[in-house]
């Protein structure tokens, strides 16, 4: 009895440093949140629109994501180039 509870000591004392790094550092600020809530208003979230919550947030936030990402969704994709020459 006395080793399973050294067994649980250690493992507790082990796992103790991988959770607390699970954790974020900061909590968010006020202003910050402030500022993530216009950035999504800009992107067409609208807040008052309870009708279409879910899913106008999520349209909202993946534009954000695609903006942040530097992706655009107009044109194709622009890879390589092209030279004139002789």
């Amino acid at each position: 009895m006395k080793s399973l509870i050294n067994a649980v000591i250690v493992v507790a004392v082990l796992a103790a440093p991988a959770i607390t790094f699970a954790q974020p550092n900061q909590p968010l600020t006020r202003a910050e949140v402030r500022e993530e809530l216009v950035q999504l208003e800009k992107s067409g979230y609208n807040p008052r629109d309870d009708v279409h919550y879910p899913a106008n947030l999520q349209r909202a936030e993946a534009i954000l994501a695609e903006q942040k990402n530097g992706v655009t969704a107009y044109g194709p994709d622009e890879q390589g180039g092209s030279q004139s020459g002789k």
